[in-house]
């Protein structure tokens, strides 16, 4: 035989031993040729029986829960019951498998306290809300389908959870809120009773009488066929300022908040226009001075009076200065009035 040929074969076979060995060594098949035995076999048999058997009784529990229990709670305690009644099942049947095969339960749980410690500082936060959630639980401030407001933030609570609730707003946009959050600030919860009020301030001028119009506004809650009358509207005056401020605190049922607004604004307006009485709103008047600090007035151009008397109206300046030249030489005042932008250019280039 050629010397050199064996030596190959040699080579080749001492290569399969060395990858044979690494197998073996990766993929563990010698310890598991000594776990594979039959009284591990049977404990596998017996683990599978007992999860199919605990698993059915947890299927049990869980739809008497749904059924029976759940019907008299609120919705999110029936939700936080049943995520609590798997998490039982699911850490029971791992303590039971674990112990099946003979591992030390004792070491796990000395294991899981120092990883419990390390995670706890690591998580500060989402402890707090857990246990934030709890409180919020108990105290049941809160419930599935309420229309609440905590920290300028407003909507219906859609889900409630051991870290935050979930809302939706009325633009249909879903927010979180951690329940350290809820806990730390002040909680409105608008669906809590069944009836609401509302407080509408009324402006008055100084020169009404006080009593015509407490008599006239009173009659303005019987209008508006969203306002309830028991609890009975209140009507009041409450303190002074560039008016009279007039108070009308009407109820309503709980969801009507928007309906009651628009009822009773336009009865408000409807009502003291048909009655003669004023609603006073700020005017502003514009003042314009001479090279002498003298007042000059400006009759050829007019100001808008609508609601406020802000600016002057360039339309009615347009039209007088298109006439201004037959007048004479423009006056300090038209001057005052160019500099300060009133006019547009066009207008300016006219005048000049």
């Amino acid at each position: 035989m050629d010397p050199k040929k064996d030596a190959v074969v040699e080579k080749i076979g001492e290569i399969g031993t060395e990858v044979t060995e690494q197998t073996k060594s990766l993929f563990h098949i010698d310890e598991l040729k000594d776990f594979i035995t039959w009284n591990n076999l049977f404990k596998v048999a017996i683990s599978l029986v007992t999860l199919i058997i605990f698993y059915t009784l947890y299927r049990i529990l869980k739809h008497i829960l749904k059924k029976r229990v759940a019907v008299k709670m609120e919705p999110h305690n029936a939700q936080m019951l049943s995520k609590s009644v798997s998490y039982i099942f699911y850490i029971l049947m791992g303590m039971y498998i674990l112990s099946l095969f003979g591992i030390d339960l004792k070491a796990i749980w000395g294991a899981a306290g120092v990883a419990g410690l390390a995670i706890g500082f690591a998580a500060q936060t989402s402890v707090s809300n857990i246990i934030s959630g709890l409180f919020v639980v108990s105290e049941k401030t809160l419930k599935i389908g309420d229309y609440i407001e905590v920290g300028g933030v407003a909507g219906t609570v859609d889900t409630i959870g051991l870290l935050s609730i979930k809302i939706h707003t009325a633009d249909n946009q879903m927010i979180r809120i951690p329940n350290s959050t809820i806990i730390n600030n002040n909680l409105i919860n608008y669906s809590r009773f069944p009836k609401r009020r509302f407080v509408f301030e009324i402006p008055i001028g100084y020169d009404m009488d006080l009593k015509y119009v407490y008599n006239v506004v009173s009659k303005i809650p019987a209008k508006c066929k969203s306002v309830i009358k028991d609890p009975a509207p209140l009507l009041f005056y409450d303190g002074f300022g560039d008016a009279i401020k007039l108070k009308l605190a009407v109820w309503f049922n709980n969801g009507d908040l928007f309906s009651v607004k628009t009822e009773v604004y336009t009865e408000i307006v409807k009502t003291c226009r048909e009655e003669n009485v004023t609603i006073p709103f700020t005017h502003y008047d514009i003042t314009i001075l001479n090279d002498k600090g003298e007042k000059e007035s400006l009759p050829e151009l007019a100001t808008t009076s609508a609601s406020k008397k802000t600016s002057v109206s360039k339309k009615s300046a347009a039209k007088n200065v298109a006439g201004r030249k037959k007048r004479g030489p423009v006056s300090a005042a038209e001057k005052r009035a160019i500099e300060a932008g009133i006019l547009s250019d066009m207008e300016e280039d006219e005048i000049k």
